[in-house]
């Protein structure tokens, strides 16, 4: 099978330019619908689903590879270089921002920049490093998913969501959860709240600008003030908006960012 089937690639536009967006935790391309189009008339826009998520090949997932970011990573160069992307824009959402980090040092030449969309490198704390989660927390979190997808779907999502008066959107995100694969979804969610990818940032020689929610549980404003700081070429803009998930709940803020940046 290609690397095209087994990740469901998708591309629209007809620009010079590629921009590729990556979806976050339990969430698939389809999260992209009200931002990507946005960005046909001028890009060539690249759209997938990461291995277990989505329409992709469940067959092709690897316990080993999946085990670090590294592997979805590898995945994401392997995509670009199917396609022959050269200085395009990575847009990654939440875990796949640090995935896009990853796949621009293994790749520089495949990015000229990087839209990183409510990233956190580290989400457990870590002496004067405010990833916010404990430990403690984070393996609460990971048991209660594990002993219960279908009850941490729904009780996690309307949190991650953070929009209660749009209980719309609490709903696709919970459905979008329980329509992973409870086993893949278990060992991803370990290797997103687990990683540790601090060290990476102050490698990127892509341009970047973080996007960052005003209000969000899961990557603080601290967090993204944090990844500002550490990546060499970087601008923050803070979204008014609530929740993890800007691209479904304020995807005009988000194109008009994004826009301004390109």
């Amino acid at each position: 099978m290609s690397v095209i089937e087994r990740n469901h690639v998708q591309t629209r536009g007809g620009g010079s330019r590629a921009m590729v967006f990556a979806h976050g935790f339990g969430c698939d391309q389809n999260m992209w619908r009200f931002v990507a189009p946005a960005f046909e008339g001028d890009f060539r826009t690249v759209l997938f689903d990461h291995v277990g998520a989505g329409r992709s090949d469940l067959a092709a997932y690897d316990a080993v590879k999946y085990g670090s970011l590294s592997g979805y990573a590898d995945d994401l160069v392997e995509i670009g270089r199917e396609l022959g992307l050269r200085g395009g824009v990575f847009v990654g959402h939440s875990v796949s921002a640090m995935i896009g980090v990853l796949a621009s040092l293994k790749a520089p030449e495949m990015f000229e920049s990087l839209v990183l969309v409510g990233p956190s490198p580290r989400y457990i704390d870590d002496g004067e490093y405010i990833g916010g989660f404990t430990a403690t927390e984070i393996d609460e979190l990971l048991a209660s998913l594990d002993d219960n997808h279908m009850g941490w779907s729904a009780t996690m999502a309307p949190v991650i969501m953070s929009n209660p008066d749009r209980p719309e959107l609490s709903d696709e995100l919970t459905n979008s959860f329980c329509r992973t694969d409870p086993e893949i979804a278990k060992a991803f969610a370990k290797v997103t709240f687990t990683s540790d990818n601090r060290a990476d940032l102050p490698k990127v020689t892509a341009r970047t600008l973080v996007l960052q929610c005003r209000d969000d549980i899961i990557a603080s404003e601290e967090v993204g003030r944090y990844v500002n700081e550490q990546l060499p070429n970087s601008q923050l803009v803070v979204l008014e908006a609530s929740g993890h998930c800007p691209n479904l709940s304020a995807p005009q803020q988000v194109v008009a960012a994004i826009r301004d940046f390109v």
